[in-house]
């Protein structure tokens, strides 16, 4: 297997709602008020709404779902999901509260990205396994999403 670089994918998020303490962890609503995203097959913005409905754990592991559309530049949406693990350290603490960025690697931060599009332009997406490391940015977040391809094996 390898991956091939897919896109940089930057989402804004505005006030988050704070669900509180849940049987199974700390609930919260991080709230998509836009973005961008680029890549060699494909550009546009992220739409609203769209959501990251995130639980964290009592060791500040955070399980991410987040669901929204991106637009390409020529008009078609892309309904993206995707679950992960964000670990919550103080790298991340720090960046969110004094709303700065971290660098890819400052903590656990993976997720799985999923596409589905019913135009045929980019009906190739339908059919990407992906996977992309997140990071902190001012005002949001930015991810670096792979597709896996299969490989040569050794």
């Amino acid at each position: 297997m390898q991956l091939t670089r897919l896109l940089k994918l930057q989402i804004h998020l505005g006030d988050s709602i704070a669900i509180g303490e849940v049987p199974m962890g700390t609930r919260g609503i991080g709230v998509v008020t836009g973005g961008t995203f680029e890549g060699e097959r494909l550009r546009g913005t992220v739409m609203t709404p769209g959501a990251d409905w995130v639980l964290f754990d009592a060791q500040g592991m955070g399980r991410i779902d987040v669901r929204m559309v991106l637009q390409t530049d020529d008009g078609v949406n892309i309904y993206v999901q995707y679950l992960g693990v964000l670990e919550l350290n103080a790298a991340m603490q720090s960046a969110l509260a004094e709303g700065t960025e971290t660098r890819f690697g400052d903590n656990y931060f993976m997720t799985q990205p999923r596409f589905e599009t019913g135009d045929t332009r980019y009906a190739w997406l339908n059919d990407v396994v992906a996977v992309a490391e997140g990071r902190a940015i001012a005002g949001g977040v930015e991810y670096q999403i792979y597709a896996c391809e299969a490989g040569t094996s050794s």
